[in-house]
């Protein structure tokens, strides 16, 4: 039966359609045909035209005749033009309805009549819109309906550019649909009030719509019913001349008034505050991306409203009946609280998505259940982001890996304090580092003046993050290392190698490289974030050396961020890094290249002063990272064949035939024809690392205090060396797949090599959660400063720690009272007190006696502590002289105590130079991070198109 047969069980309809047109002449002219081919004629159709200026007023008139056509100014809003027309119009018989209809909204044949035949089945349905497509690309998807968050922020529950494929047919309950193809009943609007005048574009939709579902009417989606919308206005297609306000501006604005109009009063308060810290920290991240022009609309939008709290009160007492009657159903349509955070990350990674370092993975929406109880479905669904989310490769490797981790540090995971090896025991928190790192003086130790490693004001901005956990942080760099690294060399390779499951390779093979589990095992903190960082690096240079000038210009500033930070955990990054930018530049000659190496390199010079000044002066510090240097941790005699298999020697390392698979795939590289140029760099850049770690493990350094010496561990030059063999690797896979797609002893030999391959990471994996992590890392590491000795202490005197080497030496530390805050140990002491000490500590240790108690007093030196393993002739050369007094032996560790006075070491008065330079540090850290930060998007940025896209050529051709 035709919906326009007579029939006594339903209502008869009449239907006034109002068309508002605005320089809308380019699309005006489709969307008239399509209201005149409608299926279900309509009764009655007026257009109203708001000054434009490329003859849209003159079609109107031609296709609905002059007497029709209602001319306003071109300064009118959407809703006063439908206010204007209905105002000039007799009321008619029936149930009425309003259909409205932008410009640039071409509705399908059938659309009206499938609006009514959801109206005849559902009498309390009040507004009425079709599902909305895009006017070029016609299978796109734009909109089946619409919610809102508490602070106003948009959601259509769909992704983007999602095409139409039946997947939401149905009539469901929304919060809002367009104004674009509204079907909404006269007796509603009148009972409503209509559009609110004071929003003239832009979410007066969604009030409306708000205030219909408030007054006990619902909002329906009709997706059967489809129109076609250009979105000119919020695409900026056409110039918009109805407020003086800029575009999104005013969308802002309109947006948080209309959640604040129109939600009850406790939800306001929550709604108020959530917007107030919203926008500050969007302006934050506007500004931090470059954007000050957003960044100024977002403050002015939330001030317009805070500025005006009368109007604010006014139209929330105009939408009093009703909102609290119908919050709960309202509410269920609401995005939920958790979307926010979600689209806080989506942001953060269209931004690393600009650098060209991930992948946009594309805005993800939520939204709220039905808000009847018909069991709708929802309007976005979050179930099928999870889908997406773990069917990412990059997800899966990086969960994969994480477990993998967590059960091979099974004993570390959960301790009371983590600590071991060349890993100082982590104690204190944020704040302690941060005092650290800007105390002109520091007490610990014998006292220095000099500059605290930058690597500690990293590690207290992480510590800050998480809640102050400095614990938390260490564990996130240090025994999170696996998973990371393996995250960052997936996403680091987009752009430079074909196929996700071969990056997942790569990215497995790289993350479970023996520099990975020893860095662990032996606690070097700083390898580990440095193996984070690597792929970074390959990442950035890559865009520096090959993108177009602004991209790579943002890129060094990025790159130069990153060299800074690795830079500060193991000072060796930036010569070795340095070396490879500079011949990089010189094999790359194109303009501007030079000016941002320059730049990548320049600015951890500039953020580092003066502690890389220090490092400089003393060419050996080059070779040592974050945390202690101690012999036991590095192999004196390693072979030159674990470090051609990656092998960087020490605790923590795998048999050196797991890496062989590796090594074969990358030695088969160099047979293959293609890609030769990336192979030989791959390959040079593997050798260059070799050479270097050959090198470093033959070169004896002192530590920091010069306490010991012993080689340095070749773990970072090693990295380097693996990250180019495994480049060259996966840059051949797409020619193995060939191979085995071409049978016969090629199809074998592919093979062959894939299984190679792959034994790597496979390997590696069942060999470290088989042994777990085997070195002196321990998660319960006891303090080192026993109860006794450092509550007698207390006043400021200092300790000697005296612990034995493996060889039969002493190393001596002296503390100040307590448990050294990580990079403590990395500031250097005064030489000549250092020494003297250092004398008197060996002579009290081997009996001698004599003026050596007397040093240790006169430089504040209380107690004489001795850990584990205590020897018995250091315990019985110490009980001998008469100026120390045992306090507790145990074999595990005895204390002494000078009788004579103790001097109480002064405290020399601050630099204020050191301060002034503190704060120009932290300023070009937040100048260099803007710098690099990627600016809009070309989302942000999108142009008038001029011609139509290839999918609506397509459809055009057909």
């Amino acid at each position: 039966m035709s919906i326009t047969d007579p029939d006594p069980r339903r209502p008869r309809h009449t239907v006034t359609a109002i068309v508002v047109s605005h320089d809308g002449a380019r699309w005006l002219g489709e969307t008239l045909g399509a209201l005149l081919r409608q299926t279900r004629p309509v009764d009655r159709i007026v257009g109203a035209d708001n000054g434009s200026r490329d003859g849209s007023a003159t079609m109107l008139k031609d296709a609905l005749g002059p007497n029709a056509v209602l001319t306003l100014p071109r300064s009118t809003g959407f809703g006063e033009a439908v206010a204007e027309v209905l105002a000039r119009l007799e009321p008619v018989g029936g149930r009425e309805w309003i259909w409205l209809l932008h410009d640039d909204c071409a509705p399908d044949a059938q659309a009206l009549e499938t609006l009514l035949r959801a109206a005849d089945a559902d009498p309390k349905a009040g507004v009425l819109g079709p599902k909305l497509r895009d006017w070029l690309d016609r299978r796109l998807l734009l909109e089946v309906g619409v919610t809102v968050d508490r602070t106003g922020r948009r959601d259509t529950g769909l992704e983007p550019r999602e095409f139409d494929q039946g997947q939401y047919d149905g009539v469901r309950d929304v919060l809002s649909v367009s104004t674009a193809g509204m079907l909404i009943r006269r007796d509603v609007w009148d009972e409503v009030g209509g559009l609110d005048p004071f929003l003239p574009i832009f979410r007066d939709d969604l009030d409306l719509c708000w205030r219909v579902r408030a007054a006990g009417h619902r909002v329906q989606n009709v997706t059967r019913a489809v129109a076609w919308h250009a979105e000119a206005a919020s695409r900026r297609r056409r110039r918009i001349t109805v407020s003086g306000d800029h575009p999104r501006r005013l969308d802002r604005r309109n947006a948080i008034f209309v959640v604040l109009a129109n939600l009850p009063f406790r939800p306001l308060l929550w709604a108020l505050l959530r917007n107030v810290t919203g926008s500050s920290f969007r302006t934050f991240l506007f500004l931090l991306a470059k954007q000050p022009a957003n960044a100024l609309d977002e403050i002015v939008a939330l001030g317009s409203i805070l500025a005006h709290p009368i109007r604010l009160i006014r139209a929330r007492r105009a939408r009093a009946k009703g909102r609290r009657q119908h919050y709960a159903a309202i509410e269920r349509l609401l995005t939920p609280p958790g979307a926010g955070y979600r689209r806080l990350a989506d942001r953060i990674q269209g931004y690393l998505a600009g650098s060209g370092f991930v992948e946009s993975a594309g805005r993800h929406h939520a939204g709220g259940s039905s808000a009847e109880d018909d069991g709708d479905e929802l309007l976005t669904d979050d179930h099928g982001m999870m889908r997406r989310v773990l069917g990412n490769p990059g997800v899966l490797l990086f969960l994969a890996l994480t477990l993998i981790a967590l059960v091979a540090e099974r004993g570390l995971v959960g301790g009371t304090r983590l600590g071991g090896g060349a890993l100082v025991p982590v104690t204190g928190g944020s704040a302690d580092l941060w005092t650290l790192y800007t105390e002109g003086y520091h007490q610990g130790g014998l006292g220095s003046d000099g500059w605290a490693p930058p690597y500690v004001a990293a590690l207290a901005a992480l510590s800050s993050v998480l809640l102050g956990k400095t614990w938390l942080a260490v564990s996130v760099l240090l025994l999170g290392c696996v998973p990371l690294a393996g995250l960052s060399a997936y996403a680091a390779t987009r752009s430079m190698i074909p196929g996700r499951w071969t990056r997942v390779w790569l990215a497995s093979s790289y993350a479970l490289l023996p520099v990975a589990t020893g860095a662990v095992a032996a606690g070097r903190l700083g390898t580990a974030v440095v193996f984070v960082l690597l792929p970074v690096y390959a990442a950035l240079a890559t865009a520096v050396l090959t993108a177009e000038h602004r991209r790579a210009r943002r890129a060094a500033w990025a790159l130069g961020l990153a060299l800074a930070a690795g830079t500060a955990f193991a000072p060796l990054v930036y010569p070795l890094t340095l070396l490879l930018g500079a011949l990089a530049a010189l094999a790359f000659p194109r303009r501007g290249v030079a000016a941002s190496v320059a730049i990548a390199f320049g600015v951890p010079v500039a953020l580092l002063l003066p502690w890389l000044a220090e490092v400089a002066a003393d060419p050996g510090r080059l070779l040592l990272e974050a945390g202690l240097h101690r012999p036991e941790l590095v192999d004196p005699a390693l072979p030159a064949r674990s470090l051609l298999l990656l092998s960087p020697g020490g605790p923590g390392m795998p048999p050196l035939w797991v890496t062989g698979g590796l090594i074969a795939a990358c030695l088969a590289a160099l047979l293959m024809r293609r890609n030769r140029m990336v192979i030989a760099i791959g390959w040079g850049v593997a050798l260059f690392g070799v050479l270097v770690a050959i090198l470093v493990s033959r070169t004896p350094v002192a530590s920091i205090n010069g306490d010991t010496e012993a080689p340095a561990w070749p773990g970072v030059p090693l990295a380097f060396a693996a990250t180019g063999m495994l480049v060259v690797a996966a840059l051949t896979a797409d020619r193995i797949v060939e191979f085995r797609a071409a049978g016969g002893l090629r199809r074998i030999a592919a093979l062959l090599v894939a299984v190679v391959a792959f034994s790597t990471p496979l390997l590696a994996a069942g060999m470290w959660i088989t042994t777990g992590v085997t070195g002196p890392i321990s998660g319960n590491v006891r303090d080192v400063v026993p109860a006794l000795a450092a509550d007698a202490a207390g006043d400021g005197r200092r300790i000697l720690l005296l612990r034995s080497e493996d060889h039969g030496g002493l190393t001596f530390t002296v503390l100040s009272g307590r448990t050294p805050v990580i990079g403590e140990a990395d500031i250097p002491s005064p030489a000549g007190p250092r020494d003297l000490v250092g004398v008197a500590a060996a002579g009290l240790a081997s009996g001698r006696g004599g003026d050596d108690a007397r040093v240790l007093a006169a430089h504040g030196v209380r107690f004489v502590v001795v850990t584990s393993p205590v020897r018995p002739e250091v315990s019985r050369a110490l009980d001998s002289q008469p100026a120390l007094a045992r306090m507790s032996l145990s074999r595990g560790l005895g204390v002494w105590r000078l009788t004579q006075p103790v001097a109480t070491p002064p405290a020399p008065p601050g630099d204020p130079w050191r301060s002034r330079w503190l704060w120009v540090q932290g300023l070009l850290v937040l100048l260099v991070a803007v710098l690099a930060a990627p600016g809009s998007r070309a989302a942000d940025r999108e142009a008038v198109p001029q011609e139509p896209s290839e999918t609506a050529r397509e459809l055009a051709t057909r």
